[in-house]
């Protein structure tokens, strides 16, 4: 499954680890040339590194998803290095779970910051390029905390069920130039996203969870694929998955 996939442009946030280090190995091993983003140089020119030592094209620019002007300048060197973007999957985010009552106003502002605030940046960078060539896909990525909400994650909640509105809204609007959205809500998968949680009862007992269920962030590039493979008349708009074994 690579026929839609060779050649295009992959720009991806939080390319650092996790989904977006996994996604970015697998749309390279597919023939797409991937421009990471992430806030850890080292980690994002190391995984360049490797795809161009086996022969892929990746290039690695250091990106703060909550500072427009350097998202902007992850997307324009992208179009400048290989003439054009055809994706922009916006895919950092944080998730330091807590209760209301524990009034960890900073983390709120943080997941606002990176969950939403850089969505609308990555948006914002890749849309008028997509516009002016008359074709694009926008992946956003939410997560089965953007369907439901449970205690003690209702900020977290909150921020993945706006990402799910503004994709939508997205998705209605750009219909006159011929741009793709998708929506993409993961379930427990094996991520550095647990690391963000400070409460440390909480990060404990959410570990003890993920780790007896959670599956592969290969599970998420693969879903990243299919939604890029599709033929250019085909909008896959959202895709929710979980382990099996998930019930929430």
């Amino acid at each position: 499954m690579s026929q839609g996939i060779e050649n295009k442009i992959v720009v991806i946030t939080g390319a650092s680890s996790g989904l977006g280090a996994a996604t970015a190995r697998h749309l390279a091993e597919r023939g797409a040339s991937v421009v990471l983003g992430a806030r850890r140089s080292d980690r994002i020119a190391a995984l360049a590194e490797e795809l161009t030592a086996n022969g892929y094209k990746a290039k690695a620019v250091q990106t703060d998803v909550t500072d427009q002007h350097q998202v902007k300048n992850l997307v324009d060197l992208a179009v400048n290095e290989f003439g054009r973007i055809d994706v922009m999957l916006n895919n950092a985010g944080l998730m330091p779970l807590a209760p209301l009552e524990r009034l960890k106003v900073e983390e709120w502002d943080h997941m606002i910051d990176v969950n939403i605030k850089g969505v609308l940046y990555g948006i914002a960078a890749a849309l008028p390029h997509m516009m002016a060539q008359k074709s694009g896909h926008i992946i956003n990525v939410s997560s089965v905390y953007g369907h439901v909400v449970d205690p003690g994650a209702t900020v977290y909640c909150a921020t993945k069920f706006a990402v799910r509105a503004l994709s939508e809204g997205l998705r209605k609007e750009v219909k006159p130039y011929n741009v793709r959205t998708t929506i993409i809500s993961p379930g427990a998968v094996k991520t550095e996203l647990l690391e963000h949680i400070s409460e440390k009862d909480i990060q404990a007992g959410t570990k003890k969870f993920v780790s007896q269920i959670a599956i592969g962030a290969a599970t998420f590039a693969r879903t990243v694929a299919f939604a890029i493979n599709e033929p250019d008349d085909v909008d896959i708009n959202e895709i929710l998955f979980r382990p099996t074994a998930q019930a929430v």
